[in-house]
């Protein structure tokens, strides 16, 4: 039996040959040629299709490893906060040692007493000033760039400010737009700014400066202070847009810690590489699915 003989009926193939002994032989080869080249075509688009199934499944196993990742952390912050607040177990004496100690006098309980009061009020301030600071210590086991609630925006206006100061309204997906006091140095030209998307950390305390409140930070790159860019978000990015990092899944703070000086202490890792790539510890500012984040024009320079 010839290779695609199997995929044609005998009773056509006989029927063929009787009516064009001459052509037929050659009809029946072309017509198992055509049967081959279908079938390859069905197996190869069957192949396209469960490689696109395992594109999707594999997207899918890697979003749920992520949201693992973080229950996980969750768990761990909270284990961390109940041990530091659970409470002391009180040593216990023996009856030997209880009844060998001499027992306070009549006159001494009132005494004991107020002390014990006194402990117990001083604790009971302790605990509720510090229950605070506990857990947080307890929820804030890292120091990384995930901790920063880094935003795409899009600047509707600005206008200068006192000493050197501008004032930027910038819309990040919320509401009503951001009002942002920056500092920005000669090259930046103010009335190039409308409609220009920028990144922002949204989650720095709002501070009045000079009269005006600001509420959020744009994050600039440059060799110093004063010649520097606006880091840019990729191209298709929208106002609201979170940015990311691959190896750094955790939540931001609701709000940055001003005595603890977050940003001051990453930046020394937040850097652009010779590439223009905006990158924390090697690990690129990333809008899912859309890009990452880069510098205009510069390389090699710090992130401010």
């Amino acid at each position: 039996m010839e290779k695609g003989d199997d995929i044609i009926n005998p009773s056509f193939a006989a029927a063929l040959m009787k009516m064009d002994p001459e052509d037929g032989a050659q009809i029946m080869d072309y017509i198992r040629t055509q049967a081959l080249l279908s079938r390859e075509k069905a197996l190869l688009q069957s192949s396209v299709r469960e490689q696109k199934k395992l594109l999707v499944e594999n997207g899918k196993l890697k979003k749920d490893i992520e949201d693992l990742r973080g229950q996980l952390q969750d768990k761990q912050r909270r284990r961390i906060a109940k041990t530091l607040l659970a409470p002391v177990t009180p040593l216990q004496t023996s009856p030997a040692s209880s009844a060998d100690s001499p027992a306070p006098s009549l006159v001494d309980q009132p005494a004991v007493e107020r002390r014990d009061g006194q402990r117990r009020k001083r604790g009971d301030r302790r605990s509720r000033s510090g229950a605070g600071s506990d857990l947080l210590l307890g929820m804030e086991p890292r120091l990384d760039v995930s901790r920063l609630d880094l935003r795409v925006g899009r600047v509707l206006s600005t206008r200068s400010h006192a000493q050197s100061l501008s004032i930027q309204e910038v819309d990040v997906g919320e509401p009503a737009p951001r009002t942002v006091v920056s500092k920005l140095g000669a090259n930046i030209q103010l009335d190039q700014l409308p409609g220009a998307m920028v990144v922002l950390i949204c989650n720095v305390k709002a501070c009045k400066l000079r009269g005006v409140v600001s509420k959020a930070r744009l994050v600039c790159c440059g060799q110093s202070k004063d010649c520097i860019e606006l880091l840019t978000p990729p191209p298709g990015s929208t106002p609201g847009d979170r940015i990311t990092f691959l190896n750094f899944p955790g939540e931001a703070d609701k709000e940055l810690p001003t005595k603890d000086h977050v940003f001051e202490r990453l930046q020394p890792d937040l850097c652009v590489d010779s590439k223009g790539v905006a990158h924390y510890k090697g690990c690129g500012f990333e809008v899912k699915g859309k890009g990452l984040c880069r510098a205009p024009t510069v390389i090699n320079c710090s992130i401010r």
